[in-house]
């Protein structure tokens, strides 16, 4: 990277301390927010990036095989963005990798002239509130310090790493790595034996890889998924003009669709056909690959019945896949209903089962003991390697924003406020906390949606609010607590109405320990909160406090019913 830049306090970014607004993180969601605040709005902006470079989850995640889990087509920004960018840009495969997504986001960066203003290598210590002069004060771990009106959270939902504290990890005496903090340089497991720890997302994309290179590799699974068929390549020319040509159509369709896909969501229960007819609706959309399983009936996430239908035909491909028939049954899940967890896209995964080289481990039956300093022993067994892989995941959603330290007014901790579980009014602003926006927050559909669908409509909607407090010359927002109330009522109701708290996932927090059990994405749909936002903006930012500094100007509120709970269909349709 150039010296140009490698930004540092006074090089670069701009004189003084005194900000409109920081932002912190420097991915998707960043970059968009500050071309918004600065190149639309005229603000002035920080934003404070921990990496050298921009890209956010793509700067971390390198590990063998990641790729995104969305179409490449629709996994970027939008005409909202610019139009002409989408024309400028062509992605090669299908899902793109992770090289790919990041030199797209590095162009970004550079087409908007975004890193003048973004200060790399820096990480925000504390983020504290001061009510007195009604401006955040943000320290950052290089000693340096700046105020600002607004805060920003950029940090996105699966950002904070989660590695488990097994016993005598420290004792291991070969290689350890963690999926999300990767070598830049590339790992060589030519000739090593290899134990992954986990079979989540990230495990799926890189143990086909990894088995790949290694004499041998231990994959030691606690819980199964619905690994379902990614069907990823090339993109044709033909394919790419004709999307290019059609793009406004597609992105007005993802802001509508419950997920931010821009597929077809049909309007029948699964036990609404005759069993020959299911079947073909899920090998067709199966043979298409991606999340359109998902979305073949309107009922798959709120019937358990429907749901079992969908769950047994993903079995059946598995067991279709893998010789052993031992091993399908291990790797075929039974315990949670399918797509309550986020299910992987894979690639020949299922199919590394029978190599020779591959051995799966049951940690459920035999649990993980400890780690020694020549491999991993479980209740049963010890399995001696040169390297382990964790492929263990995230504090999702919640983590990254208590590792910020933010406290509010009376120096309350955000870790505080929500020691019980999240409290927001629309995933985007908590209540206590005057001038604090999350992008993607809790609460929001984020992380069961397309993820730049989502970011965009948080970056549109905060940017809007900001311009709109500076026309009524306001210089305070927070939510009102009735709101703030209102709106978690309605997102547990709702989630309620689905089977996703059936499931022991990350988006429950379940693995992390003594993380409080709630559904911390909104799974009300992408189109339903859109227009839930978009109608609080319509009536004067309702159910928010705003109020020029020093006096207090509340905006009213309309009864809990504004919120009102949705039926199955319009929760998934």
């Amino acid at each position: 990277m150039s010296s140009e830049q490698q930004n540092t306090p006074g090089n670069g970014v701009g004189p003084g301390t005194d900000f409109d607004a920081i932002v912190v993180g420097a991915g998707f969601s960043g970059l968009y927010m500050l071309h918004r605040l600065r190149n639309t709005l005229g603000l002035s902006v920080r934003v404070f990036e921990a990496a050298d470079d921009v890209g956010g989850t793509w700067y971390w995640n390198r590990y063998p095989g990641a790729r995104c889990d969305s179409e490449s087509y629709f996994y970027s920004f939008s005409d909202r963005l610019s139009e002409d960018l989408l024309q400028e840009w062509t992605w090669s495969e299908r899902f793109a990798a992770q090289p790919e997504i990041l030199r797209y986001l590095q162009h970004v960066a550079d087409r908007f002239d975004l890193r003048r203003d973004i200060q790399f290598d820096t990480r925000v210590t504390s983020a504290d509130y001061d009510e007195a002069t009604n401006r955040w004060g943000i320290s950052t771990d290089d000693g340096g310090w700046v105020t600002a009106k607004f805060l920003i959270t950029a940090v996105g939902c699966l950002s904070a790493v989660n590695l488990p504290n097994f016993e005598g990890r420290d004792s291991f005496r070969g290689e350890q790595y963690h999926t999300a903090r990767w070598p830049h340089e590339g790992v060589d497991f030519t000739g090593k034996r290899v134990a992954v720890i986990g079979t989540g997302a990230t495990a799926v994309q890189a143990i086909p890889e990894i088995a790949e290179q290694a004499a041998h590799v231990y994959v030691l699974q606690r819980t199964p998924n619905y690994d379902i068929a990614g069907r990823n390549g090339p993109l044709s020319e033909e394919y790419v003009r004709e999307t290019k040509a059609t793009y406004n159509d597609i992105w007005q369709r993802t802001r509508e669709t419950s997920f931010g896909f821009p597929y077809d969501a049909p309007e029948r229960p699964a036990l609404s056909v005759p069993e020959e007819e299911r079947q073909r609706i899920y090998e067709t959309a199966w043979a298409q690959g991606g999340f359109r399983i998902g979305l073949t009936f309107n009922d798959l996430l709120t019937d358990p019945a429907a749901n079992e239908t969908a769950s047994e035909f993903v079995r059946n491909q598995i067991r279709a896949r893998v010789r052993d028939t031992e091993v399908a049954e291990l790797l075929a899940p039974k315990d949670h209903p399918f797509f309550t967890k986020r299910p992987p896209l894979e690639n020949g995964y299922y199919e590394t089962f029978n190599r020779d080289n591959v051995t799966l481990v049951d940690v459920r039956r035999s649990p993980i003991e400890e780690i020694t300093p020549t491999g991993v022993r479980t209740r049963d067994a010890e399995y001696e390697v040169d390297a382990i892989v964790f492929a263990t995941g995230f504090d999702a959603m919640t983590g990254m924003l208590f590792n910020m330290g933010i406290a509010g007014r009376g120096g309350v901790a955000l870790r505080e406020k929500w020691a019980e579980g999240p409290r927001t009014y629309l995933g985007v602003a908590t209540h206590g906390f005057p001038n604090l926006f999350m992008i993607t927050g809790p609460q929001s559909p984020s992380v069961l949606s397309n993820m730049p669908v989502s970011i965009e409509q948080h970056v549109d909607w905060i940017a809007d609010c900001i311009k709109y407090m500076r026309e009524h010359k306001l210089d305070k927002i927070e939510p009102l607590p009735e709101a703030e109330d209102d709106w978690v009522d309605h997102h547990n109701a709702v989630t309620q109405a689905t089977l996703l708290p059936m499931a022991n996932s990350w988006w429950v927090g379940a693995n992390i320990p003594g993380k409080p059990r709630n559904l911390y994405p909104y799974v009300g749909g992408v189109g339903n909160y859109r227009k839930i936002c978009e109608e609080v903006a319509a009536h004067g930012y309702d159910g928010f406090g705003m109020a020029k500094y020093g006096k207090t100007s509340v905006t009213g509120t309309r009864p809990a019913s504004r919120f009102p709970v949705k039926t199955a269909r319009a929760v998934i349709g």
